[in-house]
């Protein structure tokens, strides 16, 4: 069965990796989901349809929520560094740093990637050079 969700060879995907990036798709469903629910709620004018859509968008935030548990759960350092953007005070994007900055020991799961001698993957150094 033919299928977009992968782009690498799905049968040289591990069932692990394959599991990882059905709730990934899944993920993105529920939140294009919600998209989509918030724009019929914000312009549809019938009491009772809104009350039922709001109740859908309920679930698609539940949904949204454990799809983002699991992933949570398969990738740690994914889930330390949410945990230090999600649910704080201050300035979103100087916690994602920080939490980015903080996370883990600058290797990428599973081997790949490559660092220096400090951890960090050398990203930093392409900022200016245009790329």
């Amino acid at each position: 069965m033919p299928t977009d969700q992968y782009h690498e060879p799905p049968e040289e995907l591990s069932a692990e990796t394959r599991t990882f990036a059905r709730m990934c798709a899944s993920l993105a469903e529920e939140a294009e989901a919600i998209g989509w629910y918030e724009q019929r709620i914000s312009v549809e004018p019938n009491e009772v349809s809104r009350a039922i859509m709001l109740d859908s968008l309920k679930e698609e935030y539940k949904h949204f929520s454990m799809e983002l548990e699991f992933l949570f759960r398969a990738k740690p350092l994914w889930a330390e560094i949410a945990r230090g953007v999600l649910f704080q005070d201050g300035d979103i994007v100087a916690n994602g740093g920080a939490a980015e900055e903080g996370a883990g020991s600058g290797q990428m799961p599973d081997g790949a990637g490559t660092s220096d001698a400090s951890g960090a993957l050398g990203i930093g150094s392409l900022k200016g050079q245009g790329l």
